[in-house]
């Protein structure tokens, strides 16, 4: 049994009530298909379906039940036209790349990027004869300035990881699409409650679902969303053959983490404010950085295109390397994680996690310094975390 959402019901509700498949049992929560294969009941409708003539599964690896539950109800809220989950966000990353590129190709891509991202940018998609422009992000002119007529995508993560700078989707989305190129943005740190960059103009969007999706630590996985054309013409024969598939059981924990993401993000995006503006006022802090403070240079910009500020905080402490790591040592609630997006408050040091393998001076120019720290607020309340905060930044 399938239950398709009323068009009418408000976002919630489409939520909560989108990506039903039911069984003949017709339980309340969404059934898990833990197989890797299925069965024909005829030769001939192997061939059918082998062929594209005839709907259904053929192998997991190709598809799944649980993981196609977990596909649309993504598609629900991100308001787009098909997606492919897969096992992890930098899985969907990859996929996304190589599915689209081929040698003598070329990529324009945001500085601001997570480690992994870089790497696959810096050191793998050259060996295969791409060549890739790392611009500012935030600078449209940079962006005009790039294009090439070989160029395929440009890249970006808005906010990016960990600085937070915002970029203007809409203005670098219609660039690309003047000259024919596509933009792909990393929409992990805002999900698509806050931020819909199809909307925005981007014509494909990824997630890492580990993180805000879940949002309690449990699982990995990803997505990719777009057009029908680019999911089923491009990107699903590259996962099919090359197997970045997701598992059943983590779709199915994945799928039910939609039904809360509103609630959680609202209350992340809260008690994310709340912490921000108090930590401003604190002297042993040389900088805060959040979307939802009138002091981020992108400000305006933020409150045009995302509906919140989100749940991470970057800070600068006053001090060295060895004050940050007494300031973390000595915190008591929050804990040391290079996760985030989860119910608890994590707190990593990307110097020497996130992004240790950039090169000391491309650190240096995105401003990640060792004096730098990255803050997922969590759903605990939001006067403990204040308060371990500020206790051990008294001990500095």
């Amino acid at each position: 049994m399938k239950f398709n959402p009323d068009n009418n019901w408000r976002e919630q509700t489409r939520i909560i009530r989108s990506g039903i498949s039911r069984s003949h049992n017709n339980e309340t929560s969404e059934p898990i298909y833990l197989t890797s294969g299925y069965v024909y009941e005829t030769p001939e409708e192997a061939e059918s379906r082998f062929l594209g003539e005839s709907e259904g599964y053929i192998y997991s690896r190709y598809g799944n039940p649980t993981v196609r539950a977990f596909e649309l109800k993504l598609c629900e809220i991100e308001g787009c036209e098909k997606s492919i989950a897969t096992s992890s966000g930098m899985a969907a990353v990859n996929s996304t790349f190589m599915s689209m590129l081929k040698s003598g190709d070329h990529v324009i891509s945001s500085k601001a990027l997570f480690g992994s991202c870089r790497y696959i940018l810096e050191e793998i998609l050259p060996r295969f004869g791409v060549e890739v422009s790392f611009i500012d992000g935030t600078n449209l002119k940079e962006w005009m300035k790039a294009l090439r007529p070989e160029t395929v995508f440009g890249f970006l993560e808005s906010p990016s990881n960990p600085m937070l700078e915002i970029s203007d989707i809409s203005k670098i989305a219609e660039i690309l699409k003047n000259s024919g190129k596509k933009l792909i943005v990393d929409n992990a740190f805002c999900t698509p409650i806050i931020q819909k960059p199809i909307e925005l103009g981007a014509d494909i969007v990824i997630y890492s679902a580990t993180k805000h999706i879940d949002g309690q630590g449990r699982c990995l996985g990803g997505a990719v969303m777009g057009s029908e054309d680019y999911i089923e013409n491009t990107l699903r024969p590259y996962t099919r053959h090359t197997g970045p598939s997701l598992s059943p059981f983590n779709a199915w924990v994945l799928h039910k983490g939609l039904e809360t993401l509103k609630i959680r993000i609202d209350k992340h995006s809260s008690n994310a404010l709340s912490v921000s503006n108090v930590l401003l006022s604190n002297k042993k802090i040389k900088r805060v950085i959040f979307p939802g403070l009138d002091s981020h240079p992108q400000y305006t910009l933020s409150k045009k295109q995302m509906n919140g500020p989100g749940s991470i905080i970057t800070l600068e402490i006053n001090g060295s390397k060895n004050d940050v790591f007494t300031f973390l040592n000595n915190l008591k609630l929050i804990e040391i994680s290079n996760n985030l997006g989860d119910s608890k408050s994590l707190i990593t040091h990307p110097a020497t996690t996130t992004h240790q393998r950039l090169k000391a001076e491309d650190r240096e120019e995105l401003g990640i310094n060792d004096s730098v720290v990255r803050l997922s607020v969590g759903l605990e309340d939001v006067n403990d975390i204040i308060e371990d905060l500020n206790q051990s930044l008294d001990r500095l």
